[in-house]
């Protein structure tokens, strides 16, 4: 035989000598594992005693229970990024197609505000349901004289209803053109 074959063999031999370990042993480093995840040179030897195994096959042990608790502990933790991950992407679809709505009202409110400022007296029109909307609202922009005349609607009272009073009356409550 070889010198080469001889080395090889004798690298090998080591792991075909190595015995697989027993439920009672593996029940035995599971407790001492859960009270200590470090393994202390004492409680090597010791063990290594009770169980009849090398301490170098405890120390090895260890190594690979730490490994699979780490892998473990990665996956539960990359599981719960992924729900969360999921979560937040339905939530901004949700937002998304939110926005899109607003958009179009917002759109529809610069309409009737445009057509509203083509005359610069408004035609006469029903106004009681866009003056007992706004007071519902409780409106205190109301009565401000502050605002220029060509952001607002007078109503029938002379009373000026800005652009946002006027939206969310012509808008309504459930998102319904309740006046146009």
């Amino acid at each position: 035989m070889s010198l080469f074959n001889y080395q090889s063999q004798k690298h090998h031999s080591p792991k075909h000598n190595k015995k697989r370990l027993t439920k009672d042993q593996v029940k035995l480093l599971e407790v001492s594992f859960g009270s200590n995840k470090k393994l202390e040179p004492e409680r090597k030897l010791q063990l290594s005693r009770e169980l009849g195994i090398p301490p170098r096959q405890i120390a090895i042990w260890y190594q690979n229970k730490r490994a699979r608790l780490k892998t473990q502990s990665l996956e539960l933790d990359h599981s719960a990024i992924q729900l969360r991950l999921e979560a937040t992407s339905a939530e901004k679809k949700q937002l998304e197609k939110e926005v899109e709505r607003l958009r179009e009202e917002l759109e529809k409110a610069h309409k009737v505000l445009a057509s509203l400022r083509q005359f610069s007296n408004p035609p006469p029109m029903d106004v009681s349901s866009l003056s007992s909307c706004c007071d519902e609202r409780g409106s205190s922009s109301l009565h401000d004289q502050d605002h220029v005349m060509s952001s607002s609607w007078v109503n029938s009272n002379n009373e000026a209803l800005q652009f946002e009073d006027l939206y969310a009356c012509l808008m309504g409550a459930n998102g319904s053109t309740t006046c146009a």
